[in-house]
């Protein structure tokens, strides 16, 4: 079994879904007690949020990267980012640490090719939104990929950072973000991807009559593969 290598902390909510995915996937496979061989870097949140509010991705490539050359040092194999904004610098990443890393966007898009969908909304934080690095890399993958309004996306990320990353959850809050999904419906959303790790916290299978493709619950599978391959 390869180790995997988990940069967390970016929030620590959504950190704790991808250890316990990972783990409860490396029991469904091998069975008795067994479990994942990780190790994992945790950041103070606060300290990436406020580079990320300052734009500043350049330092955000490099703290991140020296946190994977870390992990290499303790014995990890690949790199997992447990968080979807950050693969802003996955390159830096990969660079830096001279590890391969296993990208949410590409996991992602292999779902969607699957579920035989073409045109999908991304529901995420205002920067994976705004900015094209998440859009593009699951388009290069043949599908069409469009994000809400601009005062949807400020009411998505302003939940995010407001509420979801301090571990609330809010029945309001999953109104409003189902009145998102479905105006993105009618714009010709297929499906809906949960771009953020932590929206999976807030909305399900089930809750919209449109699949959704909750990228941490698909990375956090795809790893635990490639850790068993």
């Amino acid at each position: 079994m390869k180790t995997i290598g988990l940069l967390g902390g970016m929030s620590w909510e959504s950190t704790q879904i991808y250890y316990q995915d990972i783990n409860r996937a490396v029991l469904a496979k091998l069975g008795g007690v067994h479990s994942a061989r990780c190790v994992m870097y945790s950041f103070d949140f606060a300290d990436v949020e406020a580079l990320q509010a300052k734009g500043d991705w350049k330092a955000s490539g490099e703290l991140l990267g020296d946190a994977a050359r870390k992990l290499r040092g303790a014995g990890a194999d690949f790199i997992v980012l447990c968080t979807n904004t950050m693969h802003l610098v996955a390159d830096d990443v990969e660079r830096i640490s001279g590890l391969p890393l296993l990208h949410i966007g590409d996991v992602t898009a292999d779902a969607i090719r699957k579920a035989n969908v073409h045109r999908v909304g991304l529901l995420a934080t205002g920067y994976t939104m705004a900015q094209s690095f998440m859009r593009e890399r699951i388009a290069s993958h043949g599908l069409d990929v469009f994000v809400p309004s601009e005062a949807d996306q400020k009411l998505v990320h302003d939940i995010i950072y407001r509420e979801l990353v301090r571990g609330i959850v809010r029945d309001e809050s999953r109104r409003a973000y189902l009145d998102v999904v479905e105006r993105m419906r009618e714009e010709g959303a297929q499906g809906i991807i949960l771009g953020c790790t932590e929206i999976e916290m807030l909305i399900k299978d089930g809750d919209a009559n449109i699949p959704f493709f909750a990228t941490a619950a698909l990375h956090s599978t795809a790893a635990a593969e490639r850790a068993l391959s």
